[in-house]
C-alpha cells in the first residue's frame, strides 16, 4: 500500500530551524582553523607551513591545464556565447572528450581524478574565457551527480553512473523550488513510496544545467509510514523520464549562456535503487556537497579579479588625464591596488581552503563557507572599482565598443557575470547565518540548554554547571596571547614585515571571542534574531582568515623563490585595506542603526510610507509573485535537449 501523497507543508519558524539544525553536521572530528578563529584561538599552526600538493598531482593538474587551455584559446568564442545565450553544443562535446566533465572524478570510473586545487584552476581558467561555461562544469561536478555519489553513493550507484558523468552525461541538482529557497522545511515536492520504486511529483526553479541535463540529484520529501522514516531525502533521476518536463529555459542579467530552467515531475517513478543514502538525509547530504562545492565560485571569482587587474593595467597606461596615465592619479591607483591586493589574497583562501580539502585533515566547512562568502562579495567590488576605472567605457558593451573601432573589453559583462555569486549556493545573508552558527556552536554545545524554552529546569541546571566549566576555563584565555608579544611571527619579517598583521589577527580573534560571549549574554535565546550583528561578526573572521591566509602564501611564495618580495608587498597592502574594514565592522557591532531600521520596516510593511512611493509608474507586468507549482502534469512543450 503507497503512502498519500503529500501536502504543502506549512511549518513555523521554530520548526523551519530545527530542519535545518538536524541537517547539519554537527560533530567536529577534525581540527578547524576557522572554528578556532572565531572562538578567539588563532591556530596559526593549522595553515602554516603552506599544505602543497604532491609531485604528481601537480603533474597531472598541469598537464590537463595545458590541453584545456589550448581548447578554450581556439574552440570557445566568449562573444558567440554572449551574443546567442547559449554555449553552441560542438563546445560542450569538445569538452567531454577533453575529459573536462569528470575532472574530479576518480579515475577507476573513468574520470581524471584531478585535486581540488587544480579542479579549481580549471574552472578559473575556464571561468577567465567563458564564466556561463565554467558554470556548466561546476554545476555538474560541484553540487551535481559527481559529488554526492562520491561521498554517500554505493558502489553500485558509483559504477552505474560516475563513468556516464565522467564522459557523456550531464549532470544537475534540483533542490530550489518556486516557493522555497533557504527554508528547505517547507520543500513541497514528494517522492511516495510505490512498492519498489518511489513516485516523484512536484516542480523545481533555477535548475543550472537542468535544461540540458541526463541525470539529476533532486530533493524531495518521502512521507512518513510503515517502513519508511520519511523526510528530506536525495535521488539520481534519468531527465528523460516519463512524467519529466522542462517547462522554460530561464534567462538572467548576466551569465546568458547557462542551461537554467525549470522542471515539472508529474508521476515519475524513481526506483529505489537510485535513493543517495538512508531517508530522511538529503539535506545533510546537500549540506555536505556544498563544504567543497562551494569553492567552484571563489575559483570564478579569482579568475575575474586576475583578468581585471590586467585590464586596469593596461587600461591605466594608456589613457591619459591632465598629462599623465590615469594611473598616477590617486583616485585611481587607489583602485588599482585594491583589485591587486584583493586578487593576491581571494586566490590565498582558494589555494588554502582547496588545499586543506584535499588533505582531508583539517574540518573545512567554516574555511569553505567564509571563502564563498568574501570572495563573492569583494569579486563584486573589484569587478565594479573596473567599471569605474574604465569610466563610459566599462558600461559600454564589448560588441559596441568592437563596432566604433576600440578593443572589445567586456567590464559591464563580467560585473553582471558575477553579481550571482553573492546569491549562488547560499546567498550572502545565508552565509552570515550558516557560519554564524557553526561558529558560536561551541557556546551551544555547553550553554544551549541555558536558552532553550523547552528545556526541563533539570536540563538547564545541568547546562549551567557545564558553562561555568567551560567559561572558567575559555574566557581567562582572551585576555591575553601571542599578538601582544612584539617578537611574534618573527618568521613572517623579510625586508617587508608581516608579523604585525598576524599579531593583528591573533588580538582580534580574542576580541572577536569575546565580543560573541558578551552578545550571547546580553540577548541569550534572542541571539539567533540578531542578524546584522551576526553577520558583522562573520564578516570580521572572513577578514582575518584572508589576511592569514595571504600572509602564509606570501611567505610560501618567498620560500620557494616565487615573487616573494611582490608577495609580500601584496599581502601587506590587502593586510593594511583589511584592518580598516575590520576597525570598522568591530565598531559597528554596538554603534549602528539596526533598531532605528527595524522600525523603519515595520513602517513601510504597515503601508505608513506609501506616500513616498507616489510619482511613478512601475513597468513590471502582470501576474503572481511566486508561480503556482500545484502538482499535476506538464500543459507545456518540453525545452530540455541532451546535448549529444
Amino acid at each position: 500500500m503507497s503512502a498519500p501523497p503529500l501536502k504543502k507543508p506549512t511549518v513555523t519558524e521554530r520548526e523551519a530551524r530545527q530542519v535545518a539544525e538536524a541537517a547539519r553536521e554537527q560533530d567536529w572530528r577534525k581540527p578547524s582553523f576557522g572554528k578556532e578563529l572565531f572562538l578567539g584561538r588563532f591556530r596559526l599552526d593549522l595553515i602554516h607551513p603552506h599544505p602543497l600538493p604532491t609531485d604528481e598531482a601537480v603533474r597531472r593538474g598541469e598537464q590537463f591545464l595545458t590541453k584545456l587551455r589550448a581548447f578554450c584559446e581556439t574552440k570557445v568564442d566568449p562573444a558567440l556565447i554572449e551574443r546567442e545565450a547559449r554555449i553552441p553544443d560542438e563546445v560542450i562535446n569538445g569538452l567531454k572528450e577533453l575529459g573536462a566533465l569528470g575532472m574530479k572524478i576518480d579515475p577507476k570510473y573513468g574520470g581524471l581524478g584531478l585535486t581540488q586545487v587544480y579542479y579549481n584552476k580549471a574552472l578559473a581558467l575556464v571561468g577567465s574565457v567563458s564564466p556561463a561555461v565554467g558554470v556548466l562544469l561546476s554545476a555538474h561536478q560541484s553540487i551535481g551527480v559527481p559529488q554526492p555519489l562520491k561521498l554517500f553513493g554505493t558502489p553500485e550507484q558509483k559504477q552505474r553512473f560516475l563513468p556516464r558523468c565522467a564522459r557523456t552525461d550531464i549532470s544537475a541538482f534540483l533542490l530550489t523550488e518556486p516557493d522555497v529557497g533557504s527554508d528547505p522545511a517547507r520543500l513541497a515536492t514528494s517522492a511516495v513510496p510505490d512498492g519498489d520504486d518511489y513516485v516523484l511529483d512536484g516542480v523545481k526553479l533555477w535548475t543550472t544545467n537542468g535544461v540540458v541535463a541526463d541525470l539529476l540529484v533532486v530533493m524531495a520529501r518521502v512521507p512518513k509510514s510503515e517502513g519508511h522514516r520519511g523526510g528530506i531525502t536525495a535521488f539520481v533521476v534519468e531527465a528523460d523520464s516519463p512524467g519529466i518536463t522542462v517547462e522554460n529555459r530561464n534567462a538572467f542579467m548576466g551569465l546568458r549562456g547557462i542551461e537554467n530552467g525549470v522542471t515539472r515531475f508529474h508521476q515519475v517513478r524513481i526506483p529505489a535503487a537510485n535513493r543517495i543514502g538512508p531517508e530522511g538525509v538529503g539535506l545533510k547530504i546537500a549540506l555536505t556537497t556544498l563544504n567543497t562545492g562551494r569553492l567552484s565560485l571563489p575559483a570564478s571569482c579569482v579568475a575575474a579579479g586576475k583578468w581585471s587587474l590586467k585590464i586596469a593595467r593596461e587600461w591605466s597606461a594608456a589613457r591619459e588625464q591632465w598629462g599623465r596615465p590615469i594611473a598616477h592619479h590617486e583616485a585611481v591607483g587607489a583602485k588599482i591596488s585594491f583589485i591587486a591586493a584583493t586578487t593576491f589574497a581571494l586566490e590565498a583562501v582558494l589555494d588554502l581552503s582547496s588545499q586543506m580539502a584535499d588533505e582531508d585533515r583539517n574540518d573545512i566547512r567554516i574555511e569553505g563557507a567564509l571563502a564563498k562568502l568574501i570572495a563573492s562579495e569583494l569579486g563584486w567590488r573589484m569587478a565594479d572599482e573596473l567599471v569605474q576605472i574604465r569610466g563610459g567605457r566599462g558600461f559600454e558593451t564589448a560588441a559596441s565598443l568592437a563596432a566604433r573601432g576600440e578593443k572589445a573589453v567586456p567590464a559591464e559583462q563580467v560585473l553582471r557575470d558575477l553579481r550571482i555569486n553573492r546569491i549562488f549556493e547560499g546567498s550572502t545573508e545565508i552565509m552570515h547565518l550558516l557560519i554564524a552558527r557553526e561558529a558560536v556552536d561551541a557556546h551551544l554545545s555547553v550553554a544551549g540548554d541555558l536558552i532553550d524554552p523547552d528545556k526541563s529546569l533539570q536540563d538547564k541546571a545541568r547546562a549551567g554547571a557545564n558553562a561555568g566549566v567551560f567559561y572558567a576555563k575559555w574566557l581567562p584565555k582572551l585576555v591575553a596571547g601571542p599578538g601582544q608579544l612584539p617578537s611574534s611571527y618573527a618568521e613572517f619579517k623579510h625586508g617587508i614585515d608581516l608579523s604585525p598583521h598576524l599579531r593583528h589577527v591573533e588580538r582580534h580573534s580574542r576580541k572577536l571571542a569575546r565580543s560573541t560571549f558578551y552578545a550571547m549574554s546580553r540577548w541569550q535565546g534572542r541571539m539567533e534574531t540578531k542578524q546584522a550583528f551576526l553577520g558583522r561578526i562573520v564578516d570580521i573572521g572572513a577578514e582575518l582568515f584572508a589576511m592569514s591566509a595571504a600572509c602564509v602564501r606570501a611567505e610560501l611564495l618567498r620560500s620557494r623563490g616565487e615573487n616573494g618580495r611582490e608577495a609580500y608587498q601584496l599581502a601587506d597592502a590587502f593586510c593594511r585595506q583589511s584592518r580598516i574594514r575590520v576597525d570598522e565592522l568591530f565598531g559597528r557591532l554596538w554603534s549602528n542603526t539596526d533598531d532605528v531600521d527595524g522600525k523603519v520596516v515595520k513602517g513601510v510593511m504597515a503601508g505608513t510610507y506609501e506616500w513616498l512611493e507616489h510619482g511613478i509608474i512601475d513597468p513590471s507586468g502582470d501576474g503572481p509573485w511566486i508561480a503556482d507549482t500545484t502538482p499535476g502534469p506538464s500543459e507545456r512543450t518540453n525545452v530540455h535537449r541532451p546535448i549529444r
